[in-house]
């Protein structure tokens, strides 16, 4: 049996094309017909948001970015579309526009655990879908808790920022690689995909270290 493929993704828990993208990324492993081993990295992509931002992204984007606001509401209209296409209901009238930092590292202590995959799943669902707050620590936590993590033991690790040094860590490899937009796929440690592709393009490349590695 070949050596798993290794796949490291950079995102955000607040970025729509992210959660598309993983949503592509999984339907092309399947088409692949092999397991991966996936690994998430962190990236933020509005690290200077207050924890507590009034207004959801039509106020951010219109307000920190410049963006008209009928623009703004269109594009979030046509990313909704997208996300539709994959299986995901976005609900952007709820979306609490939010600092991501404290999430990164909720991912990586879920990653402690083994179990970085659930956090990573279970973030995006709240943030996206649900309308739940993903910047306070003891939102983050009752959001572990239905995980069943321990959560005094979040509250803990949190405060403390236990993790943040993995945040970085991860922030200054996406600077050495380049990256400069999620979400961003690194395949076998040498094949870099920007964007959320579709499924097919992402089981060709899968296919293709696999060839490589047969030949």
């Amino acid at each position: 049996m070949s050596e798993r493929i290794k796949v490291d993704i950079w995102s955000d828990v607040q970025c729509p094309w992210c959660y598309i993208g993983k949503r592509k990324f999984e339907a092309g492993a399947v088409e692949f017909g092999e397991d991966v081993d996936v690994e998430y990295h962190s990236y933020e992509l509005a690290p200077d948001t207050p924890v507590d931002f009034v207004g959801g992204p039509v106020e951010y984007l219109s307000e920190r970015k410049g963006l008209p606001r009928d623009q703004v509401k269109q594009m979030l209209a046509n990313v909704t579309e997208v996300a539709e296409s994959v299986g995901l209901h976005y609900a952007y009238d709820d979306v609490k526009q939010t600092n991501t930092i404290k999430a990164h590292e909720l991912i990586h202590y879920a990653k402690n655990k083994g179990r970085q995959l659930e956090m990573k799943e279970r973030l995006l669902a709240a943030y996206f879908v649900e309308g739940r707050h993903i910047g306070r620590i003891d939102d983050l936590a009752d959001l572990a808790a239905e995980l069943a993590f321990d959560r005094a033991d979040v509250v803990r690790s949190l405060t403390e920022a236990e993790f943040l040094p993995d945040v970085k860590a991860d922030q200054a490899q996406a600077n050495e690689y380049g990256i400069r937009g999620v979400p961003f796929f690194v395949i076998d440690g040498k094949y870099g995909v920007s964007g959320a592709q579709e499924a097919a393009t992402f089981a060709q490349i899968l296919q293709q270290v696999r060839d490589e590695r047969a030949a």
